[in-house]
């Protein structure tokens, strides 16, 4: 019930989106003190079982469906010598993992929430990574900074998505790469497409991969799910099922049925 709650008053308005889905992910911050989630994605499988093998290091892998998502969008393009931006970085473990095994020159995660900004710029101490608090829809950088942008399941949230690719564009240097992957409701799909092409982006490569981030689902069921039991109260836990897209749950369901899509995109900004 409280995550159709949550749903609905997120279709009010634009601003009671930004608001709630901000204040949402200030609220994960205070669960997770032992830094146990530091990655908010749904995760991400080959399908091919002799696709080649991400390499890992032990505490890397545990989690690997979410990395393997990150590696999925980031790696589309060679980041190496790059300057790179991720818009909504979360709790840092996708931004530290690209500058890490990617090895851009520099690599600045934005994120709305300031708790999880000083988590991330406590916890992720790698060289030639930062952490910045700042606003999807008006980014505190200068015209063609980056050579690439990066971002991951968070344009949903955002209360006007034109404003954000707008933004994307503007900060881009001439060749550079938007590396792009979120949901939609099946219907909104082309809709999604269209505000893209409006903002000036040439699409690459779009490809649906919402059978990997199901199958991502099942294989981390386990792990999340003890995640769960242990940090977030019972009366939360629903919610919590919700938006990690549990098996069972009214998100996973929607995912497995076709309602609602995943996609990533390769897109470049014209020089």
């Amino acid at each position: 019930m409280l995550a159709q709650l949550f749903d609905a008053a997120c279709l009010v308005s634009p601003e009671i989106r930004r608001f709630l889905i901000r204040n949402w992910f200030q609220s994960l911050s205070g669960l997770d003190r032992e830094a146990l989630m530091i990655f908010m994605n749904l995760g991400y499988a080959p399908l091919d079982p002799d696709a080649e093998h991400i390499p890992l290091s032990d505490l890397d892998a545990i989690d690997s469906y979410c990395i393997q998502m990150y590696h999925h969008v980031a790696s589309a393009t060679d980041l190496r010598g790059a300057d790179v931006l991720e818009v909504g970085s979360g709790r840092g473990g996708g931004a530290s993992y690209i500058m890490r095994y990617l090895k851009p020159q520099s690599l600045t995660g934005l994120d709305i929430s300031k708790k999880a900004v000083t988590f991330c710029n406590r916890y992720h101490r790698v060289e030639g990574l930062r952490f910045l608090h700042g606003d999807a829809e008006a980014l505190p950088f200068d015209d063609h900074t980056f050579d690439a942008v990066v971002n991951i399941e968070s344009s949903y949230g955002y209360g006007h998505i034109e404003r954000f690719l707008d933004e994307v564009f503007r900060v881009l240097r001439p060749g550079g790469h938007f590396l792009f992957a979120d949901y939609r409701s099946w219907e909104n799909i082309n809709t999604l497409r269209k505000q893209l092409l409006s903002a000036g982006f040439c699409v690459l490569k779009e490809e649906r991969i919402t059978a990997n981030v199901l199958k991502a689902l099942d294989l981390d069921q386990e792990r999340k799910l003890r995640l769960i039991q242990q940090k977030v109260p019972v009366l939360l836990r629903n919610v919590f099922y919700y938006f990690a897209a549990m098996q069972g749950s009214e998100m996973y369901q929607a995912l497995n049925t076709g309602k609602v899509d995943y996609r990533s995109f390769v897109l470049s900004k014209s020089k």
